[in-house]
């Protein structure tokens, strides 16, 4: 795996910046109840593509979610475009993926619980 450059990490940065203002600009950052935020953003190498990480929160259907996203990537890419013309050759491609950090956080808790409280519990059994 290559290691990102510096001008990656600038244009990520940016592109991130300005995309949690078109969200909250084009009513992107909440979702029948739930809360859609940019986790992060990874350019490729020749910062034609950028691969945006959706975090979903109490989202019911994420699969619908992001397809909202898709199908307002157009709306969404215009507003980048206006923000960040001046600063890139090209307007990057963007990709959506869904980041499932939070999810995966809130299963390793859960196993956590459930192994203190059988440790707790096999302790009492015991004495």
């Amino acid at each position: 795996m290559q290691q990102e450059t510096k001008r990656q990490k600038q244009v990520a940065g940016e592109i991130q910046e300005v995309l949690n203002r078109v969200f909250q600009h084009l009513g992107l950052t909440m979702m029948d109840g739930g809360m859609v935020s940019i986790s992060s953003v990874k350019m490729t190498p020749d910062l034609l593509e950028a691969r945006i990480y959706i975090s979903l929160f109490k989202v019911p259907d994420p699969r619908a979610a992001m397809k909202k996203l898709e199908d307002r990537a157009w709306e969404i890419k215009r507003e980048l475009a206006a923000s960040i013309k001046h600063q890139v050759r090209r307007i990057p491609e963007m990709q959506f993926y869904m980041d499932e950090t939070l999810d995966h956080v809130f299963k390793m808790e859960e196993l956590f619980r459930q192994i203190h409280k059988d440790e707790t519990g096999s302790e009492k059994s015991a004495d």
